[in-house]
């Protein structure tokens, strides 16, 4: 199973940036790169405990949908998804929001696992992780840009 775990400080309140992670709207934003969005379940706005949503994107030319549930809400401090249905054997993804002083450090822990055994495992190897990693860190870059233009209007 790979693991990317990023951390990205953001110079705007914890309930801010955990609001802002689970906004379809702005994760359709983030990832505009891939043409995601969603196509069932909670289509726009915030998501909670138990809500489910179905994207669809396209990574290496191939149209995909991907479902996810949120399994774990503890707000402002840490929510899980976890794919259901999609490419990937298995998906989880722990969003953890910590309190500093001057804003919040984000933290992300995704672990996935390709499907095709030792194929996947080689694909996670020579490339799969990196691309997920860098999907997550310019969703990060979205999320820290937004919150913290949130707070200079507020200001």
């Amino acid at each position: 199973m790979a693991v990317i775990r990023l951390e990205t400080f953001i110079q705007a309140p914890v309930e801010r940036c955990f609001d802002l992670s689970l906004n379809v709207d702005e994760h359709s934003k983030s990832v505009a790169n891939t043409h995601e969005h969603p196509v069932a379940g909670v289509m726009s706005g915030a998501m909670k405990l138990g809500d489910t949503v179905t994207w669809e994107a396209t990574h290496f030319g191939i149209r995909q949908h991907l479902t996810s549930e949120i399994t774990v809400y503890k707000r402002p401090t840490r929510f899980t998804d976890e794919m259901t249905k999609g490419v990937f054997y298995e998906m989880k993804h722990h969003h953890e929001f910590v309190e500093q002083q001057g804003g919040t450090l984000m933290i992300d822990d995704f672990r996935f696992q390709a499907p095709m055994g030792i194929f996947g495992r080689l694909a996670e190897v020579l490339f799969l992780t990196q691309y997920m990693k860098k999907q997550l860190v310019t969703r990060n870059a979205y999320l820290k840009q937004t919150a913290e233009a949130e707070v200079v209007k507020a200001s």
